[in-house]
This record gives C-alpha cells, structure tokens and sequence, in this order.
C-alpha cells in the first residue's frame, strides 16, 4: 500500500464545544489507483484531504506513506514528506501573488532543489498540456480562475510525486479543460504509477474512478 490511514478522528470547536468531522476514517491506496471520494458540502472532504496531506493534524489515528508512520513526525520531518511525495491541488488554488504563473510552477521543483534547466523544459511542457503556456509571464491577478487552477495543477504534479490529492480541481475550469485536467490525472495513475485521491461533490470526475468512496458522518463508506 502506498496510503494506509487507520481511525483518523478531527474535530473543530466552535463557541458551543468541540464539532466532529472526522470520526475515525479508514482507507487504502494502492499505487497506480485513482480514488474518488465524494460527499456533500460539508462533510469533511476537505479536511480529509488536509489531514492526509500533513497540513492538518489528525487529533487521533494513524497515517503511514508505505512502510513510514507519518502521522507521529515532527513538523519539520512531514514537510519534507510533503515536499518530496505529495502533490496537492488546492481547491483555492494557491498561487502566491507576486510570482508568475512560470515561477509558481517552479516553486515545486525549487524546494526539492532541482536542476533549473531540466525542471523548466518540465514545467513548459505541462503548462503547453493544460493551455496556459501562453500565460507563463502573467501573474495571478491577470489570470481567470480556471487558468489559475491548471496552473496549480501544473505545480502540483511537477516534480513527479508519487501521491497526488486533488481537491475539486475540476471547480473552476469549464467541461473541455475539466476533461484535460480528468484526463492528466488517469494518465498519472496508469502510466507512473501514482495515486491519485480526488475529492468532489461532483458525479463526473468520480465515474471514472478505481474505486469511489463517500464521506458520511465522519467515516468512509463505499459509494
């Protein structure tokens, strides 16, 4: 298994007390398996991602990337995790203001300190895939939302990750772009092997799926 995530439990409080999200979510990934998780507005998708990501963490249970328990690292040990093997496509896209749209996809591939060169031919390659090459000297403000999220798509699954989690990344990009982002994914999954965890609320990036889960009261069931 490349994802093992056993009984994670996360829980907000608000003035009224401690708000359950998270209630003890199991779930497997395989390498090369697409999993779509699906479930109303609200139901924890997003902080599922989060948790298995390392952004977030889990006020119980435990996470393990092959045979490493990830879960119980210090900060700085799941940044490296994170920076090496995971690629996030945020739902917000992300993208940091003052840098271009070339140097926000770069950014991935900086912090992994790798070739400039080689990661360059990458990163125009991916952008001329995803039709955004055309913008790579354009910032974030000069962007639509639907160009914006291909370009953090871009920056997401630069450095090759073995893990990606994909949250909503068809949300802001019209039917024929949401199809090149679907079909991206699939290829990532089919051809190097990487897990993919998409999470939606929509039924078309899931039908394609290995396998779709639904969030329901803070635990993964079968769709």
């Amino acid at each position: 298994m490349l994802v093992r995530a056993v009984g994670l439990q996360k829980s907000y409080r608000d003035a009224e007390g401690p708000i359950p999200v998270l209630t003890g979510v199991d779930l497997e990934t395989k390498p090369g398996e697409f999993v779509a998780i699906v479930g109303s507005s609200g139901s924890g998708k997003s902080t599922l991602l989060n948790v298995l990501g390392l952004l977030e963490h889990a006020d119980a249970g435990d996470l393990w990337f092959d045979d490493v328990r990830v879960s119980h690292l210090s900060r700085r040990a799941q940044a490296r995790v994170r920076g090496s093997r995971i690629g996030y496509v945020f739902q917000a896209f992300l993208l940091i203001s003052t840098m271009t749209a070339l140097d926000n996809v770069l950014m991935a591939a900086r912090y992994l300190g790798r070739d400039r060169r080689v990661a360059l031919d990458e990163a125009n390659r991916l952008m001329t895939r995803l039709g955004v090459a055309h913008r790579t000297g354009h910032y974030p403000a000069q962007l639509s939302g639907g160009e914006q999220q291909r370009v953090a798509y871009c920056r997401a699954v630069l450095n090759q990750p073995p893990l990606v989690l994909a949250d909503e990344p068809t949300g802001s990009v019209d039917d024929e772009h949401a199809r090149v982002i679907l079909e991206e994914l699939h290829a990532l999954a089919r051809q190097r092997k990487t897990s993919v965890i998409l999470v939606t609320h929509r039924p078309e990036p899931a039908a394609e799926a290995d396998r779709v889960l639904r969030l329901r009261d803070g635990k993964l069931v079968r769709a």
